[in-house]
């Protein structure tokens, strides 16, 4: 892939044999953005699982406490005395049934999250082949399966976010913006990071970090040092 002059340039500024102090990492991320639109800071983490075990399937969420930076669009599968429920708490949209032909046939899809109570999941079960490729399939690990709708919909308009493994074993996942400062950056991290650490599947032998790589949308790959204290 070939890169343009302004990331050759940020890239001359990190040292790639060095796996740098996560705050140390934060301010280099910073300096090399050259995007001139406010980039994400995302985080990669590569594990020693093979997500094709289920025992090793490394899966859950956490609430950044600084947010994403980001406006996040919730759909909530309800009904009854629920649906005025998730309305409160600020749901985006509320629906059941009737939202079946909306997504499938005219492929609407402007929500960033699905929640649904646990007795809706029949109906939210008929597209799974739309939200299940794009990651949106409500879950029970991840939160977003309950009938604590009021508190799945806030925390995760607070910033909440998933994590789970790819394919290959990676974790990806945003800790904020560039736009923030570097201590919510670093608390935001923390926060992924202590999660994703408690996480660890008993099941797994040897090494789980590999590796964690932070960068920003646009900008160069940083080595973090992911020992933990």
């Amino acid at each position: 892939m070939k890169h343009g002059k302004k990331y050759a340039e940020a890239a001359k500024l990190v040292d790639r044999t060095t796996a740098y102090e996560p705050g140390d990492a934060i301010a280099l991320v910073k300096k090399t953005a050259v995007a001139k639109f406010d980039e994400t800071v995302e985080v990669h983490i590569r594990t020693g699982c093979d997500g094709r075990h289920a025992e090793q399937q490394v899966r859950g969420a956490v609430v950044l406490p600084n947010g994403t930076g980001k406006t996040v669009k919730v759909l909530v599968f309800v009904k009854g005395d629920k649906l005025n429920e998730a309305e409160a708490a600020g749901a985006d949209y509320t629906g059941g049934e009737e939202l079946i032909p909306k997504i499938q046939k005219e492929g609407w899809l402007d929500f960033d999250v699905v929640v649904a109570t646990p007795d809706m999941m029949g109906v939210v079960g008929r597209l799974g082949k739309v939200l299940g490729p794009k990651g949106l399939m409500p879950n029970p690990k991840a939160g977003t399966v309950t009938m604590d709708v009021t508190r799945a919909v806030k925390d995760i308009k607070a910033g909440k976010i998933e994590y789970r493994l790819d394919k290959t074993n990676i974790i990806h996942v945003p800790v904020g913006k560039v736009s923030f400062t570097d201590e919510a950056l670093l608390e935001n991290y923390n926060a992924l990071m202590d999660a994703v650490v408690k996480a660890r599947p008993s099941a797994l032998k040897g090494q789980y970090l590999r590796s964690v790589t932070m960068t920003s949308t646009m900008g160069p790959g940083i080595k973090v040092n992911a020992a933990r204290v």
